[in-house]
């Protein structure tokens, strides 16, 4: 008797019970050496002077020293209380027509410090995940409004016409090209052995050697020099990227592409990555409006095309969804030294803290490698938006040219700021204040 697929769950949770055993008799065992370690010193503490020497400040030291590592360690028996390992069934999504859209937001700022082919293989990645390309949207932040991004971005179109029906025609897992063509491991057994095969991933390398090769000649160019780059100050640009390429590839699927550089002044607050994730969340907010959005840092790819679909097991599970913000992914860095001896690769955060948060509230957001539900960013602020509108629409009714009316209104909203948000108020305030100068004229 087969189960309908209605019925089937999206995602399991499984507790790691050996592991969760194993963890908790550590916890026993270790708790119980402290024990007697502190009763071995609190004795020695009430001894008779005679008895105890002149160690006293020393031992004073080590005892207070054992008491903050013994604290730090107990803070970090938390991620080992409940470890929970999850499997997802992408196979049980609804049809492609079903799937909510994506936003996909990377942010750079410096084409020095990070290079744009760099950015542009993050860029490429996105671009090929295993999803319906028609909601798949990509936006990318530069915050140095740099020509070479720009110009990065047209070429990374160019090539994506190529790489992308590449990747789904052969099943590539891993669809970074850098990654995928300096790998020593075979990312495409099943076809290896294909001619055919062999003969377009020569083709397709060769586009890519070309599309660095036009990025290297655009940077020795003399029209582009480090003074061009303008991080702090610049004006709002936006592009999208349009098929209007002549070449041998036809009805190509493609993912939008834009181009955002938001407006920066040198005496204007920025807010670094915040202010570009923001700028990225209005400007897609008109253009797509994804209910989920993935955020990356340039510097980072998707080593799984098939991510977009993991995390939409989560989302769409009706048991979880309604109180389910983000789904983070874990990150791992690569050339590193082999002998890794400060985790530089964050393995055990990924792999051992991780896995205890998810089995007590859920993880911390990590920054890069997530997707997050939209609506979660905007909070209970539709609502709050309706009073502070209602407030709104009934003191301006009231308000003649006298500005004392301001005073009364800043009062005014003191009290009723349980119910509207500080931002709200403020931006309440300044159409206020516009207002007022315009009776005035």
């Amino acid at each position: 008797m087969e189960a309908s697929q209605g019925t089937l769950p999206l995602n399991t949770c499984h507790v790691q019970k050996p592991l969760l055993i194993i963890n908790r008799l550590h916890m026993l065992l270790h708790s119980t050496a402290l024990g007697f370690l502190f009763y071995y010193r609190v004795r020695f503490l009430f001894q008779n002077p005679e008895n105890r020497g002149s160690h006293l400040l020393p031992w004073l030291l080590v005892f207070a020293s054992e008491i903050i590592l013994s604290f730090i360690w107990f803070l970090g028996q938390a991620y080992r209380w409940r470890p929970v390992s999850r499997c997802v069934f992408p196979e049980r999504l609804p049809g492609d027509d079903k799937l909510p859209a994506v936003d996909v937001f990377i942010c750079t700022a410096d084409p020095i410090k990070e290079p744009t082919i760099e950015v542009m293989n993050t860029v490429l990645s996105s671009m090929a995940l295993d999803y319906p390309q028609e909601k798949l949207h990509v936006y990318l932040s530069d915050d140095g409004c740099s020509p070479i991004t720009l110009y990065g971005m047209r070429k990374a179109f160019e090539f994506a016409r190529w790489w992308l029906p590449f990747c789904r025609r052969y099943r590539i897992k891993n669809r970074c090209p850098k990654a995928y063509f300096s790998s020593v491991e075979i990312d495409d057994s099943d076809f290896v052995r294909s001619s055919l095969y062999m003969e377009d991933k020569q083709k397709i390398k060769g586009k890519y050697e070309a599309f660095k090769e036009d990025i290297q000649t655009f940077i020795k160019d003399k029209a582009f020099s480090k003074d061009s780059i303008t991080v702090g100050d610049h004006s709002p640009v936006i592009e999208v990227m349009q098929e209007n390429i002549i070449d041998d590839v036809d009805n190509v699927k493609m993912p939008l592409l834009v181009y955002v550089s938001r407006e920066r002044k040198p005496f204007s607050p920025h807010h670094f990555k915040a202010g570009a994730l923001n700028a990225l969340l209005r400007v897609s907010a008109v253009m797509s409006n994804s209910p989920y959005i993935l955020v990356l840092d340039c510097d980072m790819f998707c080593n799984d095309a098939t991510s977009a679909r993991y995390a939409m097991c989560f989302h769409l599970d009706p048991k979880i969804s309604s109180t389910l913000a983000f789904v983070q992914f874990p990150q791992k860095f690569h050339n590193i030294s082999k002998n890794d001896i400060y985790d530089s690769q964050l393995r055990s955060l990924f792999t051992l803290q991780w896995q205890g948060m998810d089995g007590l509230k859920g993880p911390v957001l990590s920054g890069t490698g997530f997707y997050m539900k939209r609506v979660s960013l905007y909070g209970n602020h539709a609502n709050e938006g309706l009073i502070c509108c209602h407030f709104k629409n009934i003191l301006v009714h009231l308000m003649n040219s006298s500005t004392h009316l301001l005073k009364t209104t800043q009062v005014f909203f003191r009290r009723v700021r349980i119910h509207c948000s500080k931002n709200l108020t403020c931006w309440f305030l300044v159409d206020m204040k516009l207002a007022l100068n315009g009776d005035k004229m």
